[in-house]
């Protein structure tokens, strides 16, 4: 086979694989079925409560989602283990100017026993200081949830865009 031909067949593969694992437009993962409805409703429920007050800069709410020792890991902005330093972040950098919007459907939710769950899905963030047509484009997510005496905290975050 020559060099131009192997190539090919390389690209060829490797394009199936990805055209084969790329998540569906309704979900992260593709076939994905909730192990648990009622934890996936539960998470839904508290990702809706935590990012309304997200939305709407009410602080209090969203200190009392997150875990003391929340780590918050954000392609862009890098790694926060600071709750204070987070919510102070959110509050100068958010409140009034992002709002974020969940992209139907797309909330994944996997038990993990003893512990919590992890929640995963599609989202994007509209500049409000923008045109309203500016595109914003989907970015993921991934939200591990820890049960504590029957309150969900939000432990750790994984945010990339």
């Amino acid at each position: 086979m020559t060099l131009n031909k192997t190539y090919t067949a390389i690209l060829s593969c490797v394009l199936f694989f990805m055209a084969a694992c790329s998540p569906s437009k309704k979900n992260v993962s593709a076939n994905y079925v909730p192990d648990d409805q009622a934890l996936h409703n539960t998470i839904v429920q508290q990702d809706s409560i935590y990012f309304d007050a997200y939305n709407k800069c009410d602080m209090a709410t969203q200190a009392k989602m997150y875990d003391e020792d929340i780590e918050f890991y954000h392609d862009k902005g890098g790694l926060m283990t600071s709750k204070r330093d987070l919510l102070e972040s959110i509050k100068k950098n958010i409140c009034g100017k992002v709002t974020r919007e969940l992209i139907p459907g797309t909330i994944e939710v996997y038990p993990i026993k003893g512990y919590g769950a992890i929640e995963m899905g599609l989202h994007k963030f509209h500049n409000n200081q923008e045109k309203e047509v500016t595109p914003s484009k989907p970015g993921k997510f991934i939200i591990i949830w820890e049960q504590k005496n029957n309150t969900w905290k939000i432990k750790r975050v994984i945010s990339l865009h």
